[in-house]
């Protein structure tokens, strides 16, 4: 008696603190399904090989390292981010080349169960550099000289040079699991049919051309503050709809609850539908117009010129809903190194037409420019059913029609789209980039003469030096110098055209928590182990 006397009174605290631990570990409920809609013809869930983001394959694959909502490195397989002051970064040679060395988290399984090792991390690197795979996707494998694995928790990456764009490069698609890959032809091995990796999901279901099916991997290494296994969802549905105005209807409906890049005019029609929330969020993607050198017509610079005075980005802008932020250079202002010691080429058809009677065109009967007896006509590519690029193309072809070229639109989507980028099937293309937290070796890829993106054929000697010396420093003021030339160059050429930075908007249900989107090209389902769906 004696002693419940003295305990009644920390009775009423002691309840409540159970309570409240309870709340805490009940307060992300696990289970459901997520269906979002996928806006584009997955080609191939082998993130190496894709011509698209890796929006299913970040579901199931694990980096070492991954940006996170603030564009900012955080460790996935890795215990760290490697820097020079925690010595991950190490220089050598007198500062010509770099040591990466990566400490891997102990005890992390492969969806089936077998360990994951710092010989998968080397041998990622080895199939894809292999001459015999064929995917596109091999940035970061040439810099490297060699892979040492002094134990399986430690790789140690030796780089042929300083290379700044590492931790966006090659692993940051997800580490492979050697194995199951070792001595298989990666280019058509049936695992890419239902692959797994030492992410939150596995696939269990890819139906090309419909849905790709993801369920929780029950080996995930990760776990919440509380001690609970991740992820909390049961399975993720990625349906296939290219077609944006199918997405937005399917949204209204309930069959699809999360999609991104809702066209900027369809997203007032979702403002108020029940149990929907619309984000716009800041990304590091904008819009342009690239022109193809091989072309009779866009090698000539005046011809370029007359699209920079040609094109009217307000109007466009205006079209768009206004969502979009103009853009001089194909930096855009995220990162300190965007430079407004560029070009400027404002809206003035006078000007445009003027260029292209410098480049020897006159206007023919039906107003478009003549040279030569062949008229100005160009085929002008932007990704079909994407109701953005498709509105915003159909305002650029009444603009140019103004100054006398005709743009005769020739819209591709999934693997055409992705094959005629990088091989220069197009005249004009108007599209959107959207780069990784360290972008130079983006602009690697897109601007140099040899850049994988760079379908256009546009090259010039003082773009690829100084691309070169930017992505091989690891000094913010000589990126910011080097980088300053490099936006000069390519905006003087005019080989591309840049708009627009590009917000997303993004709806999701309101049942969906922990949900933070990512700015990147490492996509928004870079984590999505922590997410959960409110019952």
């Amino acid at each position: 008696m004696g002693l419940a006397m003295r305990l009644k009174p920390f009775a009423a605290p002691l309840l409540g603190l159970f309570i409240l631990l309870g709340g805490m570990v009940s307060a992300q409920d696990r289970g459901g399904t997520l269906t979002v809609a996928l806006g584009y013809d997955l080609d191939t869930l082998d993130p190496y090989a894709s011509g698209f983001l890796t929006d299913v394959q970040s579901t199931f694959l694990e980096p070492l390292v991954y940006p996170d909502e603030n564009a900012k490195f955080q460790p996935a397989l890795a215990v760290e981010v490697p820097t020079l002051a925690n010595k991950g970064i190490r220089i050598t040679d007198n500062g010509k080349k770099m040591i990466v060395t990566y400490k891997l988290r102990p005890g992390v399984k492969w969806a089936d169960g077998e360990p994951v090792t710092s010989a998968d991390v080397k041998f990622t690197w080895e199939a894809i550099k292999d001459p015999k795979y064929l995917g596109p996707e091999k940035d970061g494998t040439e810099e490297i000289e060699r892979i040492e694995t002094p134990d399986p928790l430690t790789a140690v990456i030796y780089y042929k040079q300083i290379f700044s764009g590492f931790k966006s490069a090659l692993f940051s698609y997800g580490i492979l699991p050697k194995h199951v890959l070792e001595g298989k032809d990666l280019n058509k091995d049936p695992f890419w049919d239902k692959p797994f990796g030492a992410g939150p999901f596995r696939v269990t279901e890819f139906k090309r051309g419909q849905y790709v099916i993801v369920e929780r991997n029950p080996n995930y290494w990760r776990k919440d503050a509380a001690g609970n296994q991740l992820p909390y969802i049961d399975r993720i549905i990625f349906k296939i709809i290219p077609n944006t105005n199918t997405t937005v209807t399917q949204l209204k409906s309930g069959e699809v609850n999360f999609a991104y890049n809702i066209p900027f005019t369809l997203a007032p029609s979702i403002d108020n539908v029940p149990g929907l929330k619309v984000i716009n969020a800041k990304t590091l993607a904008f819009r342009h117009l690239t022109f193809n050198f091989k072309n009779e017509f866009l090698k000539d610079l005046n011809v370029r010129k007359a699209f920079a005075y040609g094109v009217d980005r307000d109007s466009i802008n205006k079209a768009l809903g206004g969502y979009l932020k103009p853009l001089n250079t194909f930096v855009v202002s995220s990162f300190d190194f965007a430079s407004n010691a560029v070009p400027i080429y404002k809206y003035d058809p006078a000007k445009a037409k003027a260029a292209l009677k410098e480049a020897g065109f006159n206007p023919g009967p039906d107003g478009i420019m003549v040279k030569d007896g062949k008229r100005l006509s160009l085929k002008f590519m932007t990704q079909a059913g994407r109701a953005e690029y498709e509105l915003a193309q159909q305002v650029i072809i009444a603009q140019m029609k103004a100054v006398g070229v005709e743009l005769i639109p020739d819209n591709k989507s999934g693997a055409a789209l992705s094959d005629a980028r990088r091989k220069g099937g197009y005249d004009v293309w108007y599209s959107g980039w959207i780069t990784p937290a360290d972008p130079i070796d983006s602009y690697v890829s897109f601007y140099t003469t040899k850049g994988f993106n760079n379908g256009s054929g546009y090259s010039n000697a003082t773009v690829d030096s100084f691309l070169e010396k930017a992505s091989q420093t690891l000094d913010p003021s000589l990126v910011t110098l080097y980088m300053a030339r490099v936006q000069n160059q390519v905006l003087s050429d005019l080989a591309t055209l840049p708009l627009f930075e590009a917000p997303q908007i993004i709806a999701v249900t309101e049942k969906l928590q922990n949900f933070k989107p990512n700015p990147t090209n490492q996509t928004n389902f870079r984590n999505t182990s922590d997410w959960w769906l409110k019952k």
